[in-house]
């Protein structure tokens, strides 16, 4: 029997390339449901192509048009966050793939996974901000996460056969984004076009700026500490810019395990969905006489000042990661409409991490009060912070 999907976020870069698997694989793949924030002609073009049973548009205003243009097919046209909660929930659904771009991702997740549904998480910003919670529910339900990052999918592919082999390390490649040999001087003055020009990935424009700043590193380190089951201090980050090398695991006998690949999320994407069979592709194989020369060099925490910041955050834990990402949402999105520089989106995540309470042990509600407590932070020390 085919598998049948959720794919939320279908409209960005991992959920279209999800549907690219789908596509490769319609004997093995069926898509039950598919959300967007707001691109609604994309989704639209997506809901007739895949014929799926419920599509959902997250932006409430784009309803009439999404369910104007879908009128003639036998689609379900909801709308609303809530009902991106709910679709998840609906019995046919074996997996979820949450590919929705930050602390939006929180609530459909702990749905699907009360809802007993495999989750291929692409989203994450849900360990990020949650991820005692939801390692908590995940083993309450007994609902595998699969990571779909390519840091993480390595990683994982890394651990298959030796999960009862203690990991001394987890080593994490990072290209060191397009501003890896920059100065500070230069960095100051950086603009958004050059930071939305990834010198390896296509991704989104979120995405690409939290790897310019090294967030998305931050963010990785994170995810990976709730997914193995790591101390912090057991996650090396390595700058590896030719992006060969996805990840590495080094055992307590010393020996190293890496995973290497061509840039292509395609692969992690299809091996959340097929685990722990592989699918064949079509993708280009990666040719060694193409790199000659593969090179590591540790991360400068003093230039990218919010690599630190996430393990401070992960250090203290409580709500302090929900901090992190609830200022850094807000940053990012400043910085994309040219309101605040690439230095100050730093500046105002460290103020903001300062002055936002902090609470120990959280719970859901804790985490949904203190992201709308830091982004009112955040957006009022933004306010004071000239460019």
């Amino acid at each position: 029997m085919k598998r049948s999907l959720a794919i939320l976020g279908s409209t960005g870069s991992i959920g279209t390339q999800a549907l690219e698997v789908v596509s490769e694989h319609a004997d093995l793949f069926e898509v039950y449901a598919l959300t967007a924030n707001n691109q609604v002609d994309l989704l639209i073009n997506q809901a007739r192509k895949y014929m799926p049973e419920v599509v959902v548009i997250a932006n409430e205003q784009k309803y009439p048009e999404l369910k104007e243009a879908l009128e003639d097919l036998p689609i379900k046209v909801w709308a609303g966050s809530d009902a991106i909660a709910q679709v998840v929930q609906s019995e046919p659904i074996d997996m979820v793939l949450t590919a929705m771009v930050g602390y939006s991702g929180l609530k459909p997740t702990i749905a699907a996974i009360k809802a007993g549904k495999a989750i291929a998480l692409a989203n994450k910003e849900t360990l990020v901000v949650a991820g005692e919670l939801i390692t908590s529910l995940a083993t309450e339900y007994k609902v595998p996460v699969l990571p779909v990052d390519s840091e993480h999918s390595a990683i994982f592919q890394c651990l298959a056969g030796e999960w009862e082999n203690q990991v001394e390390k987890i080593l994490l490649t990072a290209s060191g984004g397009p501003f890896r040999t920059k100065t500070m001087e230069e960095l100051a003055v950086v603009t958004k076009a050059q930071a939305l020009k990834h010198p390896n990935w296509t991704m989104g424009a979120k995405v690409t700026i939290d790897s310019a700043s090294m967030m998305n590193k931050g963010f990785e380190m994170i995810e990976a500490k709730w997914l193995f089951g790591v101390a912090p201090e057991q996650i090396q980050v390595v700058v590896h810019p030719q992006s060969v090398i996805h990840s590495m695991v080094q055992f307590e006998d010393g020996a190293v395990m890496a995973q290497l690949g061509i840039p292509d999320m395609k692969l992690p994407i299809s091996y959340a969905f097929s685990y722990p069979k592989r699918l064949t592709s079509k993708a280009p194989r990666l040719d060694f006489n193409q790199y000659s020369t593969l090179t590591f060099e540790e991360p400068d925490m003093t230039r990218f000042r919010n690599l630190a910041f996430a393990f401070d955050a992960i250090r203290k834990g409580g709500n302090m990661p929900c901090i992190l990402n609830a200022a850094n949402e807000i940053v990012v999105a400043a910085f994309l409409r040219d309101a605040i520089g690439f230095l100050q989106m730093s500046d105002v995540i460290e103020k903001t991490m300062e002055k936002v309470s902090f609470i120990t042990a959280p719970t859901y509600e804790d985490y949904v009060a203190t992201d709308a407590e830091a982004r009112r932070i955040a957006t009022a020390v933004m306010e004071t912070t000239g460019r």
